[in-house]
């Protein structure tokens, strides 16, 4: 299989409530041969209506700060969520919702095989590195897990509420940049 078809199976996904209020399912963006991909949470507003991860406010401080250490969605990074429809008001998702969506990105993972995974936020931390993960204490270290390393950083939209966070956030991708460097075969 390979992300193309996938995307199409997913597409058609039935398996939680979430699909009954969905616009569009928003199955991921990016390179295919990506060896660092982001996860969020699910999408918000703008990303159910355009079927496009991190596209709305949040999605331009992820682009910039991207590009700020030689990153591009369009290029070197995959961009994926945890579950691919909104919540209702951007609630967090659901377990059973994390839970019916977490085998779309499971194989979003295996088929991109990213050497890097940055988590945005907590919700994203918590499924992927561990259930009582802590962004404010944790961010920006790195977890080796099975060979691939997991890092956490703010979400996006936590610093558009909370601008503080904004140069702690920037210490953390200038940190990805490094182990970048270090483990990443493509030259970024």
């Amino acid at each position: 299989m390979d992300l193309p078809t996938l995307q199409q199976q997913c597409l058609a996904c039935r398996r939680c409530a979430l699909c009954e209020t969905r616009t569009h399912v928003v199955f991921g963006q990016g390179a295919p041969d990506a060896e660092v991909m982001f996860v969020g949470e699910g999408p918000g507003a703008s990303e159910d209506a355009q079927g496009q991860p991190f596209v709305g406010r949040s999605g331009q401080l992820l682009d910039h700060y991207l590009e700020a250490v030689d990153l591009d969605r369009k290029t070197n990074v995959y961009i994926a969520n945890v579950v691919k429809c909104r919540p209702p008001q951007n609630r967090d998702p659901l377990p059973e919702e994390a839970d019916a969506c977490l085998p779309w990105l499971r194989q979003q993972f295996s088929l991109l095989r990213p050497k890097i995974v940055v988590c945005l936020g907590r919700v994203a931390a918590q499924q992927l590195i561990a259930p009582g993960f802590s962004v404010s204490r944790d961010h920006g270290k790195f977890f080796d897990k099975h060979g691939t390393l997991f890092m956490a950083t703010y979400h996006p939209a936590a610093l558009l509420r909370s601008p503080a966070g904004k140069p702690v956030a920037f210490g953390d991708f200038v940190a990805l940049r490094e182990k970048i460097a270090q483990v990443c075969e493509r030259t970024y």
